[in-house]
Parts: C-alpha cells; structure tokens; sequence
C-alpha cells in the first residue's frame, strides 16, 4: 500500500525516553519509554459535514483555472479527518494554485489564513519538514489547515505571502526555527535568531544546550550535561 493509499495510522518512528533526549540530558526519569510516533493515515469519502463540500468545490475549482490548470488528484496528496478537523496535504508544486482556489472561490472564501507552522519528523525520511497554515472561512464559518511536506535536503516551499499577506513573519519565523525556505518571500531573513546563528532551533535534532543556572548559591548544569536518570 502506498503512503496516497494509507488509511490506517502511519508509524514513521519511534521515541525514547520522555521527551526524546538521548545521552545525559533525559533527567526525567522516564528514559525507558518506548512509544511509536505515529500520523494520521487517510480518510475515506464521504468525510461527513461540510468537508465533503470543500473538497467538491476546492475540485471543480482547480479544472476551472487558466490552462494548464490543476487536477485535484493531482494537488491533494491525501485528506486527513481527525479529531473532528480537515487536513489538506499538498504537494508543493500544487500549493498556490490550491490557496488561490479557496480564497478566491464565492462558496469556499477562506479569507484568512492564521500563519504558518514549522514541524519536524527526523525519521519521516524524504518528508522531514512540514508546514502547515491554518485557514479560516469568515464568510462561510468554517475552518481547514492544509500541510505541504519536503526533505532535508530540498527544504523549499513557495511563498504565500502575497495571497495571504499576514504570512509576512510567520514565514520568517518558520524559516528561523525550522529552515523551511519560502521561495519568493521579499524577506526571508531571521527574525529572532541573531543573523549568524548556526542551526535552526526547533528541529527535533537541535542539541539542548542552554547555559548554567544559578539559584540560591546552587549551579545547575545546562540540561544536555546533566546526569541521566534512566
């Protein structure tokens, strides 16, 4: 079965320990955890309230842009329906052309977008990075995210700062902490890491590192020299 054809949960790793530190730094005492890091698969048509209506719409939207056009099968990877939310997953060659259609589209009109999300799974190999932007239909009172996932080692995504302008920062934000590249951003430049910062500090293999703490004459070592409990 291929990942487009996937509807149970997809396991792409496995974490240990509390909060996935290895070495010295996991001081919880949990170091023996072992639990899956799992996604959701895809779901099955039809998907119940109004997302059915999205994906219809969203559809004839796509086969009515100028030539060449977009296909849906094309641009969606697969729909995620869980816990009660819609998740579009995108490829990223796709990912405009989609954003267009559910902002510009009289019964889609997802006017706003609430920014965009960084997230990192080491061991989703060929999909590390993925970016997520949460959308909001004033009009039509609903609500959808779509998600685009690239490599490492291809981290570029196009920008969609001149469809939703209030993405300006939250791309250069994405970009600092995570090095998702937004092809086209006017600025992609750090936002709150100083400028020659090494590293992007939100990915999952980001070394702890910190500083000592001092409190009340005791020195605390910063968390990846501290002494392992498990």
């Amino acid at each position: 079965m291929t990942r487009d054809e996937q509807t149970g949960p997809e396991q792409i790793g496995v974490r240990k320990g509390l909060f996935g530190v290895h070495g010295s730094g996991d001081t919880s005492g949990y170091g023996g955890l072992v639990q899956a890091v799992t996604l959701p698969g895809s779901s099955e048509r039809p998907f119940g309230g109004y997302f059915d209506d999205i994906a219809d719409e969203l559809a004839v939207g796509l086969g009515e842009l100028p030539p060449p056009g977009s296909s849906y099968d094309d641009a969606i990877e697969k729909v995620v329906i869980f816990r009660g939310e819609m998740t579009l997953h995108v490829r990223r060659e796709y990912l405009r052309a989609v954003a267009l259609t559910l902002r510009n589209r009289d019964t889609l009109r997802f006017e706003l977008c609430l920014g965009v999300n960084g997230v990192h799974y080491p061991d989703d190999h060929g999909r590390e990075l993925h970016a997520v932007w949460p959308l909001t239909s004033i009009t039509h009172n609903r609500r959808l995210r779509l998600e685009v996932s690239v490599a490492d080692s291809d981290p570029h995504i196009p920008t969609l700062t001149d469809i939703y302008p209030t993405d300006d920062w939250h791309e250069r934000e994405t970009y600092d902490f995570f090095g998702i590249v937004f092809d086209g951003h006017r600025s992609l430049t750090r936002i709150e890491m100083p400028d020659d910062w090494q590293g992007h500090p939100q990915r999952k293999d980001y070394p702890l590192g910190g500083v000592p703490v001092e409190y009340k004459g005791t020195r605390i070592a910063p968390p990846d020299q501290r002494r392992s409990y498990s």
